[in-house]
């Protein structure tokens, strides 16, 4: 189509637009109620409660929401309340779901290889009955394995329904529970172990070949609990001696015929022992008591509107406490989960037979959790279906991308639109996702809108740590700005402070920034075994516990807060310029060419350089347009022609996001394997480890900086 046809096209598309505007705009007035919905998005978030020259805090104007107040008028206080408490309300309501395998068969490929898919079934569901009885089985079979109220119990295994009860066992029977990510190493699975002083560790049986070198380093552990698999029993044998190795199943066999009586914790006893996932140096234990998994339970309740008939999707990691309180979230609105993984979500994940359907299909989930890295890579791949299209469907997707954009800023939804043009990439996800939330980082407010109009779902942004029990700030639901994560929840506060190196001030203009620090009940109590840690970051003030978090926010005026900068991520150059790596990282990860990127910046340079990960078939594009089109993906990362033309499209896409030309990178290392958790270069959820990929590289750092 040449660029009259082009003219002629959109002139069309844009008429016909015209007239259906005029003659639907009263219906979808009347229907949609825009007015409400900008009323609700102007609202005031936040205001400030006190402020000096040197800080200002912020308090919530929401009020309690219903299951909020439902809670406090249950003296709902611990996790063991919150379960008798949904079990009574949804005794037979379906609760957690696992999706049946029937067998493994063999697929051969195009290329002559065999791969191994599933032969999946549909979902089998538990009840809130079951599930509660599941649980107090589990925390009594634990009291009759020898596990005493107060010790430390590990649960060392991927996302999935026994995860959840396990988890409720070890609270009913006041166990604190220690989580390790099931992506951890051996020696960082070794070091919250035995930090912990555990002797049993609930494992599932696709992790339990690791124990074989792991029980070397972990002398205290003599009980090992794993979790079966649907087809294969496990082999026992090259386990050390000494060992008892027991299923699941047993476990609850034993809880089941059990005259122990329950021994449920206290508000102010511990439920937790997270392990951060060490984005610095080693794992922290944070100390998480029930009352702080309560109260941010109550503050998700007051920010999301979630009902009885949607549907969640479980996948993101339940050792990470965002995952866990937002699937608890949906257990108190008596909304099921259906479990997922990787392997099989989409119907073209790897574990799914060609012409069968991944999880999401069968499914339908209309609620999820994500990290931005997933976000961002859904996002290329609309962006690389989109590239290979015909010019006159890009066209259609551009006018009505830009179309909905339009009347989504009004207030106004536009169904037509999202049925025929955005309906087939809904159906990546099931065809019915309404509601995703994001946390663990900031989400680049490009992928925000992307996926907000292109799944025609609600993005809610939030920000917490895991020192706060994932909660300081949400994104209120009918906000439309991007890039912004939201006012302080209801049942904490936000404090702005100077931080002076940083140059950042509460006095600055036109909006007040500086250090955030969270307070409330949401607060853990600190870092297991590290005092000195614990006084340095954790401090007791307004008759409030708050930590600081090292993050930098400006707060806007109608109270809701932008994370700009962090104080580790910030680097000095040589003529005085800071560089904030994670802002830098935010927006050059929405470069078609990205899949992941770590900047780095020494005082003693100019200037700073990147480490990238770049999209296979982009940057193959890319080498086809430069005439290199005959090499391979790793022939091309370890080429000189294109770690420059690299640098030259991120340079140019960094302009386009009004990046300042010292926060450039103006060297470029192609890295051609994919930076995963196993391979300790990012955390489980997916944040850069700056030292360890630094220690890494620091071969190829040196040669940027030379050349």
């Amino acid at each position: 189509m040449d660029g009259i046809g082009f003219s002629i096209a959109l002139g069309a598309i844009r008429a016909l637009a015209f007239i259906y505007d005029i003659l639907t705009f009263p219906i979808y007035v009347l229907l949609q109620r825009p007015w409400q919905q900008r009323q609700h998005s102007r609202k005031i978030k936040a205001q400030p409660i006190s402020q000096d020259a040197k800080t200002i805090t912020y308090r919530s104007t929401m009020q309690p929401g219903p299951l909020h107040v439902t809670l406090l008028r249950e003296k709902v206080d611990t996790m063991v309340k919150l379960m008798e408490f949904v079990t009574k309300k949804y005794p037979n309501k379906r609760c957690l779901g696992t999706r049946e395998i029937f067998g493994e068969d063999d697929e051969q490929q195009s290329n002559g290889k065999v791969f191994k898919k599933f032969n999946m079934g549909e979902y089998r569901w538990k009840t809130y009955s079951e599930v509660n009885m599941l649980a107090t089985n589990f925390g009594k079979g634990l009291r009759e394995l020898g596990c005493k109220p107060g010790e430390n119990v590990v649960i060392f295994a991927e996302t999935r329904a026994e995860w959840m009860i396990a988890a409720h066992g070890l609270f009913r029977e006041n166990i604190p529970l220690v989580t390790i990510y099931a992506t951890l190493g051996d020696e960082a699975i070794a070091h919250g172990i035995n930090e912990t002083d555990v002797t049993t560790v609930v494992t599932s049986f696709e992790l339990m070949p690791k124990f074989k070198k792991v029980l070397a380093l972990t002398p205290k552990v003599k009980t090992l609990i794993y979790m079966e698999d649907q087809l294969k029993d496990l082999d026992k044998t090259g386990y050390a001696d000494g060992i008892q190795i027991i299923s699941l199943t047993e476990v609850l066999k034993k809880g089941k015929g059990s005259k122990y009586e329950s021994s449920p914790p206290e508000t102010n006893d511990p439920a937790i022992i997270m392990y951060t996932s060490g984005s610095t140096g080693v794992p922290k234990g944070v100390m998480i008591l029930h009352k702080n998994l309560i109260a941010t339970l109550k503050a998700f309740c007051d920010a999301t509107d979630i009902y009885e008939q949607d549907i969640m999707i479980g996948f993101l990691p339940l050792a990470h406490v965002f995952e866990l309180l937002v699937e608890t979230v949906c257990l108190c609105a008596g909304v099921p989960i259906g479990y997922s993984s990787a392997l099989t979500m989409l119907d073209s994940s790897s574990k799914i037979k060609k012409g069968t359907k991944g999880d999401a299909s069968v499914l339908q989930p209309t609620c999820m959790t994500s990290v931005p890295l997933i976000l961002d890579r859904i996002s290329k791949t609309i962006q690389d279906k989109l590239g290979k299209s015909s010019d006159l469907k890009k066209l259609i997707f551009k006018f009505s991308y830009d179309y909905k954009a339009k009347w989504a800023r009004r207030g106004y939804d536009t169904p037509i639109i999202n049925k025929f043009v955005f309906g087939a990439i809904r159906q990546l996800m099931g065809g019915h996702i309404r509601l995703i939330i994001s946390g663990g980082a900031p989400l680049a407010p490009e992928t925000h809108e992307q996926i907000n109009n292109c799944l025609c779902a609600t993005i809610i942004q939030g920000y917490g740590l895991t020192e706060t029990t994932s909660s300081a700030c949400v994104q209120d639901f009918y906000d439309k700005s991007f890039g912004r994560v939201g006012g302080p929840t209801t049942i904490c506060e936000i404090k702005i402070t100077n931080w002076e190196e940083g140059g950042y001030r509460v006095t600055d203009k036109p909006y007040p920034r500086g250090e955030i620090l969270v307070g409330g009940d949401n607060v853990s109590a600190g870092y297991y075994k590290l005092p000195g840690k614990t006084a340095e970051e954790f401090l007791e003030a307004d008759g409030k516990r708050w930590f600081k978090t090292g993050d930098i926010g400006e707060v806007h005026d109608d109270g809701v807060v932008t994370i700009i900068d962090r104080k580790k991520d910030l680097v000095k150059l040589q003529a005085g310029e800071y560089v904030s790596l994670g802002k830098v990282e935010t927006q050059l990860k929405t470069c078609p060419l990205v899949d992941n990127i770590c900047v780095y910046g020494e005082s003693s340079k100019q200037y700073c350089v990147a480490l990238v990960v770049p999209n296979q078939s982009n940057l193959m594009e890319l080498a086809t347009k430069i005439g290199m089109g005959d090499k391979n993906f790793e022939e091309l990362c370890d080429l000189p022609e294109m770690e420059k033309a690299v640098a030259n499209e991120l340079a140019e896409h960094a302009k386009r996001a009004k990046l300042q030309k010292f926060e450039i990178p103006h060297a470029v290392k192609l890295v051609a394997e994919v930076w995963s958790p196993d391979m300790g270069l990012v955390t489980a959820a997916f944040k850069l480890k700056r030292k360890d990929i630094q220690d890494r590289y620091q071969c190829d750092l040196r040669r940027m900086y030379a050349s």
